[in-house]
């Protein structure tokens, strides 16, 4: 089976046989011990630091299907290499694109999203309002909420609703974590640790989310609840709604609220909370681990991973748009 591999240090990525060469760096341009990676196991590679590469290289990770994700120094996702298409579909591009600029087709989709966005978050909630953090008033008011989802006339005011959502679901937040409070919600930066490893987490996600729509025939510039827009991939902006409450969310009580995640695993640069490397990677092991979690499928009666859910839930979309079932977002059903 394929998998992801991430890169943390800066090095130079070079093509060795049928094997791809990391040969990392230190910090005063020292060449180290060399790491080979076999490219039949290699289905993502995630650059958390500088990369020295050249044309050869892609042309050779574009031949063998190998997607590239990369993240600046304070964790901001900034671009991906995706290999050439080889699902193109003139037919699902069409199909994508009437049901996007059909304002009633547009909005029936949109609204199936934060409808399975918000059905996980009150999962999450009720979860642990189960093991005594008193979260009923807001579950209560998250419930209210969500009967307006289906009687929104148009995607901002869908968006109105959602946001009133995610504010008391993040409310929520203070109660469940222990010894951090995460305050209002900070982007662009970070203001504190819960905010950082929202962040991270957050275009974790969406990393995984765009890989999974870029193996089947769905465009991932075409969304429908994010509106489209120039150098951003929104389709997987929309799907990652979806799956951020149990991949993201999940994975940031568990490793702070059992300290595997801790203060000194965090540094303060240029007024915003980032995480060092090691924190980085104690969060993407945590992660990691979350993704090959298996369930039993209901439809399909075998387990399958977190991660295979997404892939999925981009097949279940496809059929919706073509016309051949009714998308219904995935609901955590444990």
């Amino acid at each position: 089976m394929k998998k992801t591999y991430y890169l943390f240090n800066p090095g130079r990525l070079s093509r060795k046989d049928n094997t791809l060469k990391f040969t990392p760096v230190d910090e005063e341009g020292n060449e180290l011990k060399p790491r080979y990676l076999p490219v039949e196991h290699v289905d993502q590679l995630y650059v958390l630091g500088s990369l020295d590469a050249n044309s050869a290289l892609y042309n050779f990770l574009g031949k063998n299907d190998i997607a590239v994700h990369f993240y600046d120094y304070y964790e901001n996702y900034t671009g991906s290499f995706a290999p050439k298409c080889k699902l193109l579909s003139g037919k699902m591009l069409i199909a994508q694109t009437q049901s996007y600029l059909k304002k009633s087709k547009r909005l029936e989709i949109a609204q199936s999203f934060i409808e399975g966005a918000s059905f996980n978050m009150l999962k999450n909630l009720k979860y642990y309002d189960n093991r005594g953090k008193d979260l009923m008033p807001v579950i209560d008011s998250i419930e209210l909420l969500r009967k307006k989802l289906h009687s929104t006339m148009d995607v901002n005011e869908l968006m109105g609703i959602e946001g009133n959502i995610r504010k008391n679901y993040y409310d929520a937040f203070n109660l469940i974590i222990n010894d951090h409070e995460m305050g209002i919600r900070t982007k662009q930066p970070p203001l504190n640790i819960v905010n950082s490893l929202l962040s991270f987490g957050n275009m974790m996600c969406y990393s995984e989310c765009l890989r999974a729509i870029q193996k089947t025939q769905l465009e991932p510039t075409i969304s429908f609840l994010h509106e489209p827009g120039e150098r951003r991939f929104s389709l997987a902006l929309d799907l990652a709604e979806v799956f951020k409450p149990f991949l993201v969310d999940r994975v940031i009580f568990k490793v702070l609220n059992k300290k595997e995640i801790q203060v000194h695993d965090f540094e303060e640069k240029l007024n915003r909370i980032v995480l060092k490397e090691k924190g980085k990677k104690k969060f993407i092991q945590a992660f990691e681990k979350r993704l090959e979690e298996t369930i039993k499928h209901r439809s399909l009666k075998r387990n399958v991973s977190y991660k295979h859910l997404i892939k999925l839930e981009c097949y279940k979309l496809q059929k919706h748009l073509l016309g051949m079932d009714l998308y219904k977002p995935f609901k955590i059903y444990w």
